[in-house]
């Protein structure tokens, strides 16, 4: 059966975060400071707390930044974010990884709490089979509200739609490869067959109790690949 890896984006794929600079592609970074400054107490609570509180904050700050923007133009800016983002920010080797379950048939498929209007670009560039990201919604003239369509992808709800898009693809009880960085995966590397660590942190982060890239996967023999055991 075809094996199932699944990537977070944001500290994984990626190095550091990306939702600030989205926004601020999106509107200017007056725009994201101002509506950010009266948050930031709330923000760094919910950074410890995570959570609810961390989605609700969130959402507040989609709210005062993207309330009112044209869904087609966000959309647009989506795809030229996740090109200039993946440009500076790709970690070669997590990207090395991905290419190597794409190499071996997997399932490939970005799991983030990000927008998918830059996710979705990103799956398609990286060559991955799919995206499960936050969406927004767009009210009836064509406009965001600033608020999810669903439930903000972290947490038990990136588990949750991942399970769902597996048994759509027939695939419910693949082998599932998943790597992360922080706590906002850890219940995604919990429930995969191999939880695989990314953070930067490495033993001092919160899922130090998973194995890094050079302790799982492939490993570089005389110019070939060979699967750890």
């Amino acid at each position: 059966m075809t094996d199932v890896a699944a990537f977070d984006f944001d500290g994984t794929l990626t190095d550091g975060g990306s939702v600030f600079d989205f926004l601020t592609a999106v509107t200017d970074r007056a725009t994201v400071i101002k509506a950010a400054g009266p948050l930031a107490p709330k923000m760094a609570h919910a950074a410890i707390a995570g959570g609810s509180v961390a989605d609700r904050t969130k959402e507040t700050l989609f709210r005062r930044v993207l309330a009112g923007v044209e869904a087609a133009r966000f959309e647009r800016i989506g795809e030229e974010f996740a090109a200039a983002h993946l440009t500076s920010h790709l970690r070669p080797d997590v990207r090395r990884r991905l290419d190597w379950h794409r190499g071996r048939g997997d399932c490939v498929v970005i799991v983030s709490a990000s927008p998918a209007a830059y996710i979705e670009p990103v799956a398609v560039r990286l060559g991955a089979d799919g995206a499960i990201a936050t969406h927004l919604a767009v009210d009836s003239s064509g406009h965001l509200t600033g608020r999810y369509e669903g439930a903000n992808c972290r947490g038990e709800e990136k588990i949750r739609r991942l399970r769902l898009v597996m048994a759509e693809l027939g695939l419910a009880e693949a082998h599932l490869w998943a790597y992360g960085n922080s706590r906002g995966d850890l219940r995604m590397l919990r429930a995969a067959t191999t939880g695989v660590n990314v953070g930067r942190l490495g033993r001092f982060g919160r899922l130090r109790d998973f194995p890094g890239l050079d302790e799982v996967g492939p490993q570089r023999i005389d110019g070939g690949w060979r699967t750890k055991t």
